[in-house]
């Protein structure tokens, strides 16, 4: 074979290295579009991600075992789960009066008291409840030992997120100082004032709560000291300042006229 002049070399030389850069260039190319797609799928992997965080957090606070309690607050549910096509009963059902009676918890059966003058939309909400057997056999399935002392009751869902399937405000009698002497009975609620529902809480130890405040429409007038030696002493299940009761604690019959 003839030698290959210097010229055919440098041809060839230069077709090798145009090749060579061609692949060099596809590879780079090429790995350019994997990151591209690499860092696509991440973003839509953070963003699932994130998603399920955010739900998470919001089932937790708005549906879960850690919806809105009491807490420091004595909250209730924002998002109530209905249970029964009821609506609210109309504030006159409250009479503008007076209202006593009895409420039963375990063996315990405390007297009470219903202001429907200070407060007759939850006087009359409570009193349509109580009188259709609502709460009956409900759970109170929060007991706070801690800075605020109060036992939540009247949940159908037994664990903060329930309600009669409505809710309702404004709210009324707020105290002005936010101190809720022993034996007060409210409303719990959720962040917004106009959630409440059939979830209430009895006060066994003054307690003062930050504003806006919740609707005081009664009083234990007889039986606290019961509840407190039966059930509020003996602390949460899990010893810690908020949670359920230690005692299985549930509503009996509540009789008021």
């Amino acid at each position: 074979m003839a030698n290959r002049s210097p010229r055919e070399r440098a041809e060839r030389d230069a077709r090798k290295r145009a090749r060579s850069y061609s692949i060099r260039q596809e590879v780079h190319l090429e790995r350019g579009r994997r990151r591209r797609r690499d860092d696509v799928t991440a973003g839509i992997v953070l963003a699932v991600v994130l998603v399920a965080a955010t739900a998470s957090q919001v089932g937790f606070f708005t549906a879960g075992p850690g919806a809105a309690k009491p807490s420091a607050s004595a909250s209730a549910s924002a998002s109530p789960t209905p249970s029964t096509a009821r609506t609210v009963a109309p504030k006159s059902l409250s009479e503008d009066r007076t209202w006593k009676g009895t409420m039963a918890i375990n063996t315990t059966k405390l007297s009470i008291s219903l202001n429907g003058k200070k407060a007759p939309q939850a006087v009359a909400n409570f009193v349509d409840l109580a009188g259709t057997g609502f709460y009956s056999g409900l759970t109170c399935h929060r007991l706070t030992t801690s800075g605020i002392f109060v036992l939540q009751c009247g949940d159908p869902a037994g664990d903060g997120s329930g309600g009669p399937g409505y809710t309702f405000g404004p709210l009324e009698n707020v105290p002005e100082d936010g101190v809720y002497p022993a034996g007060t009975i409210a409303m719990a609620r959720g962040a917004a004032e106009d959630s409440q529902g059939s979830q209430f809480f009895i006060v066994y130890k003054a307690s003062k709560l930050p504003a806006p405040g919740y609707t005081v429409f009664g009083k234990v007038t007889g039986g606290l000291s019961g509840l407190k030696s039966a059930i509020t002493s003996k602390g949460t299940a899990d010893g810690s300042g908020d949670g359920a009761p230690k005692v299985a604690t549930t509503l009996g019959t509540i009789a008021v006229q």
